[in-house]
């Protein structure tokens, strides 16, 4: 054999394609015979050309996994030593490698079972030998046998981690450092022991002095190890940088800046730096790197990037993503320079920084939200002034970035609508298709949470939107029909004018079936819904069914995006029609589950790529037994246009179920299914929307089973399920949002169903808030660093979701809640510190009302401790903190008992200024009115009546919370029935209060009532003495007034 194969092996390497085609054929012919491998040592051994050597080792590592097994021991041990001599004695450095490789294959058999003990004491001994080139071999062998015998080299791992330390650091050879420097590389990747991992924290300096050499040589391929290196440490939840963060950060910022390098060089610093600030920004602001990051990245934004470029690797794009994450992480640190780095950018001559200055205030907008909130004024100058400049470029950057201020700094934004509305009308008008497309995006993050103040906006915005939308290309009408949504969401009924004519338009795009018009055609579908929403039923449901045709003749054109809208564009429906959608049940319901059921198309791709491609042509060479090589796995990536659909079909299922309750009845059980198993999903967008479902599907069940002999058994194995995984969610679940929804939904539980039916999971709803309030749950805790950050960090989202589940518990415990809080007080006011934010505060002292409101009596053991806090919320300069401090204190004095009592002088004292001119909010008045009116129900003995009931009706009628009406009506009526001489001494006031609260359309009929007698009451004490103060009120007021009082 051997001399055929020698022939064959040289003819595999001349240049005529159909020689080698036929040499191919023939060697994979006897590379089924066992008898290959001798033959192929002895080609390794004596062939004259490097090249036939060469190949002899690349097809001996591929073909000795299938026949290793069936070679006698003497053969094995003539492959092992031939391979040793080949690695010593060879002088080609490609032969070498190959049989290198082929080393690294053989010992996945031999080392593990004793085949081969002299293998690494070799390798040791090689490594430390004279001869460059067997110090650089036994560094790539050992990189190789990390991938197969990792496990065995456990034993030795000090002494490798000392001989890696000592390569790095050879003075004679660029090739051993390049290669030690790989090693460190494979290392790092295999091993996962913390205190072998941290050992390799002195190997950062040699690494950086290799990487910088390679650099320096132009070998930017080697020193990008160095950046794979860094990685493997950086996301390692060992504290493993130390002070080294500071040599890596400076030369990753040296790479990121030098534009000689490759764009993909470059790509890979940057991302050192966003993992740094993602993974471990407390040591970016410990060791003082963030101002020295930023110096480099905002520049960064106003790099010209290569067309050539993948765009991907843009250095623009990824220093945008690096300030977006160091934001998110550290915005106190980040906002003010980046905010003077757009204030002097934005004056600049040259475009490019003046994009980049509006580009870098867009891109925080949702890290720095609080601090980008007190500065609006300016920071909204510098973008509106952009939105005006000569350059393209820049407008659209200023587009995009009042875009994100909308979407993030709510509400804020919204009362700059004056400057900011006309600004984006003018920019629908612009030039560029560019500009025009993010100018809708901004309109319609803009107007999606705006109120009325629109409505002087809506002629004007519609007539260009209406305009645009028959006269603009497909992606241009696809921004605008969102746009056109969030105007009609925000307007309300004032759309109505329109709505016949945008639905009209809807219908051309409703047709549409090219793949290129079907994202056009999803968000026309998704329009209609939302028209739907703002006209409502009576206009709607006459006209729906061809649009209900449209939409379910839509699932025919296998378009995600077009199914997941039109899922949303059904749950609108629902919402409108209630129990008129279930007509429509049979057809929407399957498509429903035939989203939630799709499979996710996880794609993996795999890499079987290796070291052969010096040869060309020798990874065509291979056969079936090549099975046994293990491949690595490169890349997973998932459709998540997929995932975006089976929320969407989710929620619409939730809804369904919530909308046409006994009638859901069919669809019940499938769907519960189908909502239990998206829980747990991977993605949170579908557990969110399965959490919020389950709710509905709760619901819907109740409705379902009533009357029926075994309904309230099903019924209860329902609650079972759902606040199960309700319970389990709260704990282990990993997303804040999705935890949160859990709580609101629990809360809701609660108060729909009461304490009866929840009672059994008392237990381990009290135990899973504690977590919460402890913050040890799941998705609280956040990655370990080198120190504890001394800023409060968490989601206020999510806290106030569970501060909301003590009040339920309390809404329906009563005062048998009071052990349970007892549990719980510590825990909630640890967020009450002063070292917390205003946030975290108001939301303590928020729960504390409704719990002293619900629990009453038991939260006078509280008071010494609650009211200190309580009144110095009072004069917080954060409008919330103040109403709910007010709304609070009150709570506390009227079931506070004797130790609230204690406090009056001070709490008259903190309300006061809440009365006057000074404070600017209605809300908060009207909740001061409302603490004084409970305090004067329940000690009015301890009012000075005669200093307060001036004050107090003076700021009466209330303007905005009328869930305080019942309390502060309620008090005055009762002075006055009760003939308080202080009271008596305001008849004037009292009645042109009377006719205000009687005209007015928001107060109740029992509210009015109360008035109503208190009313008759002044009557039959002053008779025709009223009369001079009832003429002077107006008709409307005096017939309102007549209206509401008792008939004698």
């Amino acid at each position: 054999m051997a001399q055929s194969l020698e022939l064959l092996l040289i003819q595999f390497l001349m240049p005529d394609n159909d020689a080698r085609r036929q040499a191919e054929d023939q060697i994979k012919r006897l590379a089924k015979d066992p008898q290959v491998i001798p033959a192929l040592v002895h080609h390794l051994r004596t062939a004259k050309t490097p090249n036939v050597r060469q190949l002899s080792a690349v097809l001996l590592r591929k073909k000795i996994t299938g026949h290793w097994a069936k070679l006698p021991p003497q053969i094995r041990q003539l492959v092992k030593q031939s391979l040793i001599e080949s690695i010593t004695m060879e002088h080609s450095p490609p032969v070498r490698r190959a049989s290198a490789n082929a080393v690294s294959i053989i010992a996945k058999y031999a080392v593990p079972s004793g085949e081969w003990p002299d293998l690494l004491p070799f390798l040791f001994q090689c490594s430390q030998s004279p001869q460059e080139d067997h110090r650089e071999v036994a560094l790539i062998l050992f990189s190789s046998l990390t991938e197969t015998i990792g496990n065995s080299f456990q034993p030795h791992f000090a002494d490798l981690q000392t001989l890696l330390l000592k390569c790095l650091q050879d003075e004679t050879s660029n090739r051993v450092r390049i290669a030690a420097l790989k090693a460190v590389g494979s290392f790092l990747e295999f091993t996962h022991d913390e205190a072998e991992v941290i050992k390799f924290r002195e190997f950062i300096p040699s690494i950086l002095n290799v990487s910088r050499q390679c650099l320096a040589s132009g070998e930017e391929d080697v020193a990008v190890i160095a950046f794979e290196i860094f990685d493997e440490l950086i996301e390692s939840p060992a504290p493993l940088l130390g002070e080294s963060v500071k040599a890596i950060v400076q030369f990753s910022l040296e790479v990121c800046f030098s534009q000689n390098l490759e764009s993909s060089t470059r790509h890979q610093a940057i991302q050192i730096i966003s993992w740094l600030a993602k993974y471990k920004s407390n040591s970016l602001k410990k060791y003082k790197l963030v101002i020295p990051v930023l110096q480099v990245m905002c520049p960064l934004l106003a790099e010209t990037s290569n067309n050539d470029d993948d765009d991907d690797l843009a250095s623009d794009r990824a220093a945008a993503e690096v300030i977006d994450t160091m934001a998110l992480n550290l915005s106190k640190q980040v906002f003010p320079p980046v905010f003077e780095f757009a204030s002097l950018s934005c004056q600049n001559v040259n475009p490019k920084f003046r994009e980049a200055a509006v580009t870098a205030l867009g891109v925080i907008s949702e890290g720095c939200v609080e601090l980008m909130k007190d500065k609006l004024e300016p920071v909204l100058h510098i973008v509106l002034g952009a939105l005006r400049d000569p350059e393209q470029m820049v407008r659209g950057a200023a587009s995009f970035a009042l875009g994100q201020f909308a979407e993030h700094l709510q509400p804020e934004i919204i009362s700059h609508y004056e400057s900011v509305l006309p600004c984006i009308l003018s920019a629908l008008e612009d030039t560029s298709d560019e500009v025009k497309e993010k100018s809708y995006y901004a309109l319609a993050a803009f107007c999606e949470n705006m109120g009325e103040e629109i409505l002087p906006f809506v002629d004007p915005l519609m007539g260009k939107l209406l305009a645009a939308l028959q006269n603009s290309p497909r992606n241009l009408q696809e921004t605008c029909m969102s746009a056109i949504g969030s105007v009609a969401s925000a307007a309300e009924q004032a759309f109505i004018p329109y709505a016949e004519k945008v639905l009209e338009l809807m219908k051309t795009f409703l047709v549409l079936t090219n793949d290129e018009d079907l994202r056009a055609r999803a968000r026309a579908i998704e329009l209609v819904g939302i028209t739907a929403m703002s006209v409502g039923r009576v206009r709607m449901e006459p006209i729906l069914p061809p649009f209900m045709e449209a939409a379910i003749s839509g699932f025919g054109l296998e378009f995600s995006e077009l199914r997941e809208y039109t899922h949303g564009f059904f749950s609108n429906i629902a919402e409108i029609l209630d129990d008129g959608f279930v007509q429509y049940l049979p057809h929407v319901v399957p498509l429903a589950f035939s989203s939630c059921n799709l499979d996710d198309g996880s794609a993996v791709d795999i890499d079987d790529s290796d070291e052969d491609q010096n040869v060309n042509g020798f990874v065509a060479v291979s056969s079936d037994d090549e099975a046994h090589d293990e491949p690595r796995v490169r890349n997973i990536s998932i459709r998540t246009g997929v995932l975006d659909e089976k929320a969407s079909a989710t929620q619409a299922l939730g809804l369904f179920a919530l909308h046409t309750k006994s009638s859901f009845a069919l669809y019940l059980e499938e769907s519960l299914k189908i909502l239990v198993r998206h829980s747990t999903y991977f993605h949170e967008d579908v557990r969110l929307q399965a959490i919020i479902g389950l709710k509905h599907i709760l619901t819907a069940a109740q409705a379902v089973l009533q009357g029926q002999n075994d309904g309230p058994t099903k019924a209860r194995e329902i609650l079972d399920n759902v606040m199960n995984i309700y319970i389990k969610t709260m704990i282990e679940d990993d997303d804040k949002e999705v935890v949160a929804q859990a709580c609101m939904s629990i809360a809701d539980i609660v108060k729909d169903i009461g304490y009866i039916a929840v009672e059994p999971y008392m237990p381990r709803l009290v135990e899973a808030t504690l977590v919460l309030l402890r913050e040890e749950s799941v998705c609280q805790q956040t990655e370990s660093d080198d120190e504890l950050d001394e800023d409060v960090d968490h989601d206020e989202v999510l806290m106030d979701a569970v501060s909301d589940l003590l009040p339920a518990f309390a809404n329906s415990m009563g005062s048998h809640f009071a052990p349970i809080f007892e549990k719980m007080f510590g825990p909630l006011m640890k967020f009450a510190k002063s070292s917390h934010p205003p946030q975290d505060r108001t939301m303590v002292v928020a729960c504390l009302a409704e719990v002293a409101q619900h629990m009453g009596a038991p939260i006078a053991g509280y008071i010494d401790v609650i009211m200190p806090l309580v009144l110095k919320e009072l004069v917080s300069s954060e409008a919330t903190n103040r109403r709910n401090a007010a709304f609070c204190v009150g709570e506390l004095c009227k079931n506070g008992g004797d130790s609230a009592l204690r406090f009056y002088s001070d709490v008259l004292r903190g309300l006061y200024p809440l009365f006057g001119e000074s404070e600017p909010d209605d809300a908060v008045r009207d909740n001061a009115a409302g603490a004084v009116a409970r305090m004067i129900m329940v000690h009015p003995e301890s009012i000075p009546l005669d200093q307060v009931l001036p004050v107090f009706l003076k700021v009466l009628p209330l303007k905005e919370d009328h869930e305080e009406s019942m309390a502060v009506y309620s008090c005055v009526c009762n002075l006055v029935q009760s003939s308080n001489a202080q009271i008596l001494s305001l008849v004037p006031e009292l009645v042109n209060l009377f006719a205000q609260v009687a005209v007015s359309p928001v107060e109740t009929a029992e509210v009015k009532t109360h008035i109503g007698r208190a009313f008759s009451h002044l009557m039959s004490l002053y008779g025709n003495q009223m009369q001079p103060i009832l003429s002077s009120l107006s008709p409307t007021h005096a017939n309102a007034l007549a209206a509401i009082a008792p008939k004698s």
